[in-house]
């Protein structure tokens, strides 16, 4: 695909709008393209295309992402919301049935636990799909969220806050930095800053045990390819504690004929170095989706 293949996107949302980007044929295979956290829809600028050419991809700026408009003061960033917005987006788009690719984050994973009738295959990059909390945990978790945000809205307006992205994500190459920034930046007086709602640092209020993520992973009824990188989240994230949730969740998609495969690269490896990770997205769309004589691509045509 060349670049002017490639069309911008905004829905209506009660809060303003969400914005994002588009390749491929009105009439291609629908698949929906969600980007990890503080990331926007520029990640997937160079692995979209290197995927088959006969799939529609829509790569959103979640809310608080990008060139979206951020969530009404007051307002906290969590799974279940996110899960509302692919929800807008997709009925915006007129899409009863699509596959997810997503990275990092868990709400392609939520989704598609919830919405099974609509996704026919999953495809996870560098995540587990589920961040489950020990349920001793969960009380401290809920209060520390609350604590932030409000500590937030008393100092946000003192706060002029211009980083370098490279510095927060040392793992990105500069040409995937260039990707990121350009939606993640907006100009103001004095320089640039963020275009990102800082809110989407505070701690995640709206969090479920072990048990129950493994509960929703059961519900889901596509298929699942589950991407790692060796150098990726599993190792740069997690405290030893979290490594028995992480190896139980990676069971249950083996034990559930899931697919499950390492490669070699960073967290940002989709991005950084797209050709590790394309010839098996690449496989599997075409296995999953489009070799299947049920596919249904008549009505699916995006309305935007």
């Amino acid at each position: 695909m060349t670049s002017r293949t490639v069309s911008e996107l905004s829905i209506p949302v009660p809060w303003g709008e969400i914005r994002g980007k588009v390749w491929g044929p009105d009439h291609g295979c629908p698949v929906l393209c969600l980007h990890g956290w503080a990331d926007n829809c520029g990640a997937f600028n160079t692995l979209i295309p290197l995927l088959p050419k006969e799939c529609r991809y829509v790569a959103v700026d979640l809310a608080g992402h990008g060139r979206s408009s951020h969530r009404p003061p007051g307002d906290f960033y969590h799974f279940p919301l996110y899960v509302m917005d692919v929800l807008r987006v997709t009925e915006a788009l007129q899409w009863s049935k699509f596959s997810i690719i997503g990275h990092s984050m868990g709400e392609c994973s939520c989704f598609s636990a919830l919405y099974h009738e609509m996704v026919d295959a999953v495809i996870l990059l560098d995540s587990f799909g589920f961040y489950p909390v020990d349920l001793k945990e969960m009380s401290g978790v809920l209060r520390q969220g609350l604590d932030e945000m409000l500590q937030y809205e008393k100092t946000k307006e003192k706060k002029a806050r211009t980083l370098l992205l490279m510095a927060v994500n040392t793992n990105l190459s500069e040409e995937s930095v260039h990707a990121l920034l350009e939606r993640g930046l907006v100009q103001v007086e004095g320089g640039v800053v963020f275009s990102r709602d800082f809110r989407i640092n505070l701690k995640n209020i709206a969090r479920i045990t072990l048990e129950q993520s493994m509960d929703m992973q059961s519900r889901i009824k596509a298929s699942v390819l589950v991407v790692l990188a060796e150098d990726g989240f599993n190792k740069m994230s997690l405290e030893p504690g979290q490594k028995k949730w992480t190896s139980a969740l990676l069971q249950g998609y083996r034990d559930r004929s899931h697919t499950v495969v390492t490669v070699p690269g960073d967290h940002h490896i989709h991005l950084n170095n797209p050709a590790v990770v394309a010839p098996i997205v690449s496989e599997f769309l075409r296995t999953k989706v489009l070799l299947q004589p049920n596919r249904l691509i008549d009505g699916q045509t995006s309305k935007l």
